[in-house]
């Protein structure tokens, strides 16, 4: 059957809307992110990739969620520390590469995509094999969903620490 003018205008617009995302990401504000630096390389894999990005696999990718580093940023923590270990620093790569907290986990992830856990490495894992991606998916589903009832119970501790609603603005 013919493609219709419809479906080649559709695949044209589409391919444009990704050179300038793709541009976009490339310029020095966003180009200096983890997240983007890492899927960058790998950029049009990642668009074909099939698998489901989860809400927690989204936050230890970006670092936006129940880390102190961005905690403390939000002005929801008053330090960087990390609630289940010694560091003074809480962050994303944190949890995933050093944390004693989440040996176990990290054990099993390490023997499913191998022992570099820089965020390029383990997106490069993730692309590579549909495993590797459910094995990455995992451990953010598991470490997450635990440091999420930590900090929960530390909210139901200090009613203080809690976000008011209409409230969550900067500066409010």
């Amino acid at each position: 059957m013919p493609e219709t003018v419809f479906v080649r205008l559709r695949r044209r617009e589409r391919r444009h809307a990704l050179e300038r995302w793709r541009d976009r990401l490339e310029q020095p504000e966003y180009s200096r992110k983890r997240v983007v630096e890492a899927i960058l390389a790998h950029f049009e894999a990642w668009l074909k990739r099939e698998e489901r990005i989860s809400f927690r696999l989204t936050q230890v990718l970006t670092g936006h969620g129940c880390f102190g580093e961005y905690l403390n940023k939000i002005g929801r923590e008053a330090t960087t520390n990390c609630h289940h270990c010694e560091s003074n620093l809480d962050s994303a790569q944190h949890t995933l590469e050093e944390c004693p907290a989440w040996a176990s986990e990290r054990r099993v992830l390490v023997a499913r995509i191998g022992r570099d856990l820089s965020l390029p490495a383990v997106v490069t894992a993730m692309l590579a094999e549909t495993e590797n991606w459910r094995e990455v998916a995992t451990f953010c589903e598991t470490v997450m969903s635990q440091k999420e009832a930590a900090e929960r119970d530390r909210e139901r501790a200090d009613p203080t620490r809690r976000r008011r609603r209409g409230n969550n603005r900067r500066g409010a």
